[in-house]
């Protein structure tokens, strides 16, 4: 056959085939570059060629102004960084000392609870200083702590954080840990949760992440339930919630056990 008679529009299939080809195409623009763009919500239509040539990237987009939604409870306002509340004076770590009188009951005379409240003594200064304030403004709520730290000023709760972590962290009565159990060691990534040294580690602890080795294990299991659940809601972007809430009752009660037996 002459392939001069199959590339002729006399040839009514290469006819069709030219006429479909272009068809698509046409629709395939109108579609991609005009319709697609005007159907963005808040994204205000100036002009067809406006349309099209901002769809091709050719001309910068005003940004979209949507209303941000904001939680309906209170968050935490502290921002930490490293070298946060470090190099405390003696003068502080005193007044802290005065001030932790108070504390006592449910502390411990040394910063080491002996009922189901965590232990303070040798606590990371940020991690004390963050969780006073968020007690004081509400972000994490607290029967018990929220009329103790209604009268204390910026300056007294960063003299208490100095002087809970001056103090020693004094070896803690408890059952071995045994086993590291899984989602401790490796996290569980299909679920999207790191392991807890990532942020809890001894060597690489991330700034304001809590040391939880000795904790009481029925305080660990009531926050990471509080986490999971929504009713504590103070940690820095959701960190700790979108972990709990990725993690099985056996994994919170399996974690909880294994920090309340390191010493």
């Amino acid at each position: 056959m002459n392939p001069e008679r199959i590339i002729s529009f006399r040839n009514k299939w290469f006819t069709y085939s030219v006429g479909l080809t272009a068809g698509i195409a046409i629709v395939s623009i109108a579609v991609g570059f005009i319709w697609l763009p005007s159907e963005q919500v808040g994204r205000p239509l100036l002009g067809f060629w406006y349309t099209i040539c901002s769809a091709a990237g050719l001309i910068r987009v005003p940004p979209i102004h949507e209303q941000v939604v904001q939680p309906t409870y209170v968050t935490t306002r502290v921002e930490i960084v490293p070298r946060m509340l470090r190099h405390a004076s003696a003068e502080s770590i005193g007044r802290g000392a005065t001030l932790a009188l108070r504390c006592t009951m449910c502390h411990g005379v040394r910063g080491v609870s002996m009922a189901d409240t965590p232990n303070l003594a040798g606590q990371y200064p940020t991690v004390i200083y963050k969780e006073l304030v968020d007690f004081k403004t509400g972000a994490r709520t607290s029967a018990i702590m929220q009329p103790l730290v209604a009268d204390l000023t910026d300056a007294d709760m960063r003299d208490l954080a100095a002087y809970y972590a001056y103090l020693p962290r004094e070896p803690v009565s408890q059952s071995s840990p045994g086993e590291i159990p899984r989602i401790v060691a490796d996290g569980a990534p299909m679920r999207g949760i790191a392991p807890c040294g990532a942020c809890h580690g001894e060597l690489g602890a991330k700034a304001g992440a809590p040391w939880l080795e000795g904790q009481p294990a029925v305080y660990l299991r009531t926050q990471l339930e509080g986490f999971a659940s929504g009713a504590r809601h103070n940690d820095i972007d959701e960190q700790m919630r979108n972990v709990a809430r990725g993690m099985t009752q056996q994994e919170i009660d399996s974690a909880s056990r294994y920090f309340a037996g390191r010493p």
